[in-house]
């Protein structure tokens, strides 16, 4: 089966996370990405751990199906290779601190003459304006600034940040979302354009419940625990051995709960807990009166005697536990594949299921300037070109890469 962004080309200049997660979704649909990595380095998350033959296993989740170089684009031959590369490519992903890439004569302005219909797409921070564009903006910073951090927690504990980079795959999935926009409008007859992307807004549009409590009523969302904001109960119960979780967020569900499964029918009418609105201002009672009888008998009872009532439910599992969870491994949400390097690996898999366009893992993560020739050789030069570029340090394979090709 063919895939949906069969044909088009993206020539991702990112690194770490944003960029690269937002290009490797593209690479997943089908789409021609070749990673660009500054010379002689490569993507910094390579210096990340833990390593497989010597290769970052970090850098290898985010970077499968993917072509990779590595070019010195500080050189005038570098920038040559880079524009020609620039020349029929549909998009472009950077995440440089902004007015770096003008610095560097990789602009949109100045690609945009080489080839008016390139999407570019920037991820940074803060944004390309604002009182903060030049400032230095990772994820944890971005959850910072957006509320997040000071929202997440228990209520008598310090602020936390969330378990996951969120801001940043917050930033990638707009990306992805905004790129695809722009592809379709220029499919239709439209034109090229500069998308600008911010880890902070990216984050921040996804705050939409915290943003409606405080619009509407000028309330600011604070650390719940794992309770939610208008729904109860919707939480994590401790039980005679560990925590559940349980979502009886509305009221036919709230009386089941209590019917079949507490076997509490007074609280129905019980003025605290008379609906969910009121449910949810009194969250802790709820929470407390809820234990007290969650506690007298362990998780796996009351998990099947809630499946049993049609409640929703389900536990709360380590990481570790959650990669072996049946529902993960029934829904190939973990994959194996070779790597040159690395050998046998294992990677997250394809979270949207297509009938008829489905993601595939076609490439490994590319070593370290692993298709400098293949793709110098698609754009016109020879062989004696780029004996040349290696020689004059235009472009740069690190030592395993020559030993795979050799």
């Amino acid at each position: 089966m063919e895939q949906a962004l069969k044909g088009m080309k993206v020539v991702d200049l990112s690194q770490v996370l944003a960029g690269p997660y937002c290009t490797m979704v593209l690479g997943d649909m089908g789409a021609d990405v070749i990673k660009v990595e500054k010379y002689p380095l490569g993507d910094d998350t390579r210096t990340m751990g833990p390593y497989i033959n010597e290769e970052s296993y970090m850098y290898m989740m985010v970077n499968r199906n993917k072509r990779g170089m590595c070019v010195n684009l500080k050189t005038e031959a570098g920038l040559k290779v880079f524009y020609e590369l620039i020349k029929d490519a549909d998009v472009l992903v950077e995440n440089y601190r902004p007015g770096v890439t003008k610095k560097l004569g990789i602009d949109y302005g100045t690609l945009k003459e080489i080839n008016s219909d390139i999407i570019y797409c920037s991820i940074s921070g803060y944004g390309q304006t604002g009182p903060y564009r030049d400032k230095g903006g990772f994820d944890i910073m971005a959850q910072g600034l957006s509320g997040l951090i000071d929202m997440t927690g228990d209520k008598e504990g310090k602020p936390a940040k969330v378990g996951i980079a969120i801001h940043d795959i917050a930033a990638a999935e707009t990306a992805i979302q905004s790129i695809l926009a722009a592809y379709i409008h220029r499919l239709k007859g439209g034109k090229g354009q500069y998308i600008d992307i911010s880890l902070v807004d990216s984050g921040l549009a996804w705050t939409v419940w915290e943003a409606a409590a405080f619009f509407g009523k000028g309330e600011i969302a604070t650390r719940n625990g794992t309770a939610h904001r208008v729904s109860a109960p919707y939480q994590g119960f401790q039980t005679k051995d560990g925590f559940i979780l349980i979502g009886a967020g509305n009221q036919k569900l709230w009386e089941n709960l209590c019917q079949h499964v507490l076997h509490k029918p007074e609280w129905i009418k019980e003025e605290r807990f008379l609906t969910n609105s009121i449910r949810a201002e009194n969250v802790e009672e709820l929470e407390s009166e809820i234990e007290k009888v969650l506690t007298t008998n362990t998780s796996d009872y009351w998990l099947n005697l809630l499946e049993k009532h049609g409640i929703p439910s389900g536990p709360i599992l380590s990481y570790d536990q959650a990669l072996g969870n049946e529902q993960i491994q029934a829904r190939d949400m973990i994959l194996d594949y070779e790597h040159p390097a690395g050998g046998s690996m294992k990677t997250l898999g394809f979270p949207a299921k297509f009938s008829e366009t489905p993601g595939r893992l076609q490439k490994p993560a590319p070593l370290l300037g692993q298709h400098n020739n293949e793709i110098l050789e698609e754009l016109g030069y020879s062989l004696e070109d780029l004996e040349q570029l290696m020689n004059n340090n235009i472009l740069k394979v690190n030592h395993i890469n020559e030993k795979v090709n050799s």
